[in-house]
């Protein structure tokens, strides 16, 4: 086709201003988002088009081949002078106190169509709404907004969770939350995706809006949850502004939840650690030290310890919350300058159940596919998780994909929003789920349902064990086990392996409990039976939890494995480790933290430096663990600010945010990336 005289090569399927802006040609638009489905509202992209007759929209108006088209004509400018026009007299004139000035889609319309006079002498509408800021993190104006529906198109097709829509008609249209409430009433998550694609001011960053406007831009890593989506933070005098979801990420595709949207403001909090600090008794008072002096303070009593105790009297736990190259560090500094294996994180409390299970089906401790193959699949199981709460990113996707005929099968105890949402919800007996998937299994079997011989043969080891431990669950039993009804049972391996492709997700509701490995197993076992790995579509996906679990169990921060889940107790691994570090790495078993916190009340560990791992306030048996850090000589907390694990501490140290800090991490998806 040729747009402007310029000769393009295509897609079929791609509209007439997707072509032009592949190409990197501009149509002036309002209304039109790269994110979002063409609209045609705004009427700002009429173009003319060779053999048809009057303008139309090239934000709906496919593509077509030989097509012959116009954007530039003077009565297309004419067209469009006169459609701002009327938009800017229903807009307030502000500009130099509004926070979009500068980012304003309408000015910059307004600038190319050459608008330089407006002869409608009109008060805007809806003034008389007033500003809803009943949001803690943005505001709405009302009497700046356009209505060009991409607020609404964005909560509908983006974040699906449909809390705006249009009200009245004509002049006196308007967008309004819920059932005519405000944004705070309605069923709005504050994803922010809304104020993301608002063209004007209408809808504001709180934040924002108080501190101006950014005066650089730096593509960061959310440090929240295991999806990993991209931002851009707008940083104005080393301070942060604002984050914006990073369109070009493949993770999150310019969308965000309300945490890695808004909740980022802590890092400019003013109770954030600036400082050392040291008391010389548990019960002494903190006072305020130097680097230096902290540091002494800490090689001194390491020293005296290790003469005393040995390496094994001390030990570290890192953090899932932190980088790859400080996980690595924390490892390196126990085994090669301290001499012992006792480094563990929480990252193995939540999700070593999938490491173990994946690792012994597949020989890899992560997920065997990424997240944007819940785009293409027929079928999704989830397993123990709620993302819709827990990962909204991704909720929204799996929202997105049963909006275009995904089947979903969700496993899970509770009757939760997203178990309302499938097709089958199997409401299992909390801790059944190795009964549950081996069920379903031996229906599968039964039925003659499995991959095809080839595949078997090829793809698989071990199937005929396999059929005589899956011939001891037949769908009686299963059901007896589980409580889910036969008949839901048969349902649903049916609906599983009947599908072209079919992925899983499975979360903490399956791999924190005592079988949760043979779970995750039962759970692989049953997409391998089924041809459900290693092609588009199908798989098996953990959702992470914190933002680097899967990075700092990569890393070789637990006591048994090195980098990559090389056996710490192996003496081949013991003697490459100990020849890349130039030291002799220790040989004896190391201790999990919980191993830990008892052998600390036996007074074999005197010792512990804590980094951003908060379990005085975390884990469970709050007073034990309390009790069990209150009896080291010294304990060592690094953090951001003063934790309840910090309070117990004889030194503490600020640590950095990750928007302060460089290294990588690494998402459920296990994609490296930068922060």
């Amino acid at each position: 086709m040729t747009i402007d005289g310029k000769t393009i090569e295509a897609e079929a399927g791609q509209t007439i201003m997707q072509v032009a802006r592949d190409a990197d040609l501009s149509i002036p638009s309002l209304c039109d988002s790269r994110e979002l489905k063409g609209f045609g509202s705004c009427r700002m992209c009429v173009v003319e088009i060779g053999g048809r007759p009057g303008t139309s929209a090239s934000c709906t108006t496919p593509a077509a081949d030989g097509m012959v088209v116009n954007t530039q004509t003077d009565k297309l400018w004419k067209l469009r002078r006169g459609i701002v026009e009327l938009y800017v007299s229903e807009h307030p004139l502000d500009c130099l106190t509004c926070s979009a000035n500068g980012d304003c889609e309408l000015q910059d319309v307004a600038a190319e169509v050459g608008l330089r006079d407006v002869r409608y002498d009109v008060e805007p509408s809806n003034t008389k709404q007033g500003v809803d800021t009943s949001n803690p993190f943005f505001f709405f104006d009302p009497s700046k907004c356009i209505v060009c529906s991409r607020c609404v198109r964005a909560c509908d097709d983006l974040q699906v969770t449909h809390a705006l829509s249009i009200d009245g008609r004509g002049f006196a249209s308007r967008i309004i939350a819920g059932a005519d409430e405000s944004f705070m009433d309605s069923d709005c998550v504050s994803c922010g995706a809304c104020v993301n694609e608002c063209p004007v001011g209408a809808l504001e960053d709180k934040q924002l809006r108080a501190a101006g406007n950014p005066d650089k831009w730096v593509r960061t890593t959310c440090g929240f949850c295991g999806v990993g989506c991209q931002f851009d933070a707008g940083i104005k005098g080393n301070q942060l502004v604002t984050m914006k979801p990073s369109a070009d990420s493949p993770v999150n595709n310019g969308h965000a939840c309300v945490k890695g949207r808004f909740a980022s403001a802590y890092v400019n909090h003013k109770e954030r650690l600036a400082t050392p600090m040291i008391r010389e008794t548990n019960d002494g008072e903190f006072r305020e030290a130097s680097w230096e002096e902290a540091y002494a303070f800490i090689t001194e009593r390491w020293k005296k310890i290790l003469d005393e105790s040995g390496p094994d009297a001390l030990g570290t736990i890192t953090s899932s919350r932190s980088t790859n190259e400080l996980n690595y560090l924390g490892s390196k500094l126990m085994r090669a300058v301290v001499g012992t294996n006792n480094v563990d994180n929480c990252a193995r409390v939540c999700h070593s159940a999938t490491v173990k299970g994946m690792m012994t089906v597949f020989g890899a401790g992560a997920g065997t596919n990424s997240l944007g193959d819940i785009d293409v699949t027929d079928l999704l199981l989830a397993s123990g998780c709620n993302p819709i709460h827990g990962h909204p990113v991704t909720g929204s996707r799996i929202m997105r994909a049963r909006r275009r005929g995904m089947k979903l099968i969700v496993a899970d105890p509770i009757s939760t929003e997203f178990a309302q949402m499938a097709n089958i919800h199997l409401q299992l007996r909390p801790g059944t789920n190795v009964a549950l998937f081996q069920g379903l299994a031996h229906i599968v079997l039964r039925d003659g349902l499995e991959a095809s011989s080839e595949w078997m043969e090829t793809r698989t080891e071990n199937l005929d064990p396999f059929k005589q431990m899956i011939a001891e669950m037949p769908p009686e039993r299963c059901s007896e086990l589980t409580t889910i009804p036969i008949e839901t049972l048969e349902a649903a391996a049916h609906l599983y392996a009947s599908v072209n492709a079919a992925m899983s997700v499975h979360g903490l509701g399956m791999t924190e409990h005592s079988h949760g490995s043979e779970g995750v197993m039962a759970l692989a076992s049953l997409a391998l039976l089924t041809g459900n790995v290693g092609r588009p579509g199908t798989g098996i996906n953990p959702l992470r939890g914190q933002n680097n679990v899967q990075g700092s169990c990569d890393m070789g921060a637990l006591p048994n494995v090195y980098t990559n889940y090389q056996s710490a107790s192996d003496v081949e691994q013991q003697q490459k480790v100990s020849a890349a570090w130039g030291v002799d790495v220790p040989t004896r078993a190391g201790m999990t933290y919980p191993k830990m916190l008892h052998a600390i009340k036996e007074g074999n560990v005197r010792s512990m430096y804590m980094i951003g791992s908060d379990i005085a306030h975390t884990d469970p048996n709050n007073e034990f663990v309390q009790d069990a850090l209150g009896q080291l000589e010294l304990l060592i907390v690094q953090d951001i600010f003063m934790t309840e694990s910090a309070k117990l501490a004889h030194v503490v140290l600020p640590a950095a945010t990750f928007l302060e800090s460089n290294g990588t991490y690494t998402n459920g998806e296990r994609r490296i990336q930068r922060i």
